[in-house]
């Protein structure tokens, strides 16, 4: 059996990528585990996967918190807060082979500009309870 972190992120992955209004705004193949080293912004990266485990009465349960970071190509919150729209949208209906979503909720967002790069990033925090 596979972990619960991976059935999950990748069930969110799947659902990040196949998200028509997320390509239009960060082109395709624009979903990472870590900052790209050769792709300019935009794009998204799952920043950090947290779980805990969380049994009920006899089954087994995971909370998820997990942190996605939408960074825009340029100095707009506007930009950056469109994706995380589309991320938002894209938690809802996950279906992970051998886990149960029975909760999936938006906990908070950040936005800054990035000094380095003068680009916004948001960054995303989601929750998720899994069977």
């Amino acid at each position: 059996m596979s972990h619960p972190i991976v059935l999950l992120q990748g069930a969110l992955v799947a659902a990040l990528e196949a998200d028509a209004g997320l390509t239009a705004l960060i082109g395709a193949g624009g979903v990472f585990d870590a900052p790209p080293q050769n792709r300019p912004a935009p794009y998204v990266v799952i920043d950090r996967h947290d779980m805990r485990q969380a049994d009920g009465d006899g089954t087994p349960g995971q909370e998820h918190r997990v942190m996605v970071h939408c960074w825009a190509d340029r100095a707009s919150r506007k930009a950056a807060l469109a994706i995380v729209e589309r991320v938002m949208a894209a938690r809802f209906g996950l279906a992970p082979v051998g886990l149960a979503v029975t909760l999936a909720e938006h906990v908070r967002t950040e936005t800054m500009i990035d000094t380095s790069t003068g680009q916004a990033r948001a960054a995303v925090l989601l929750r998720f309870l899994t069977e």
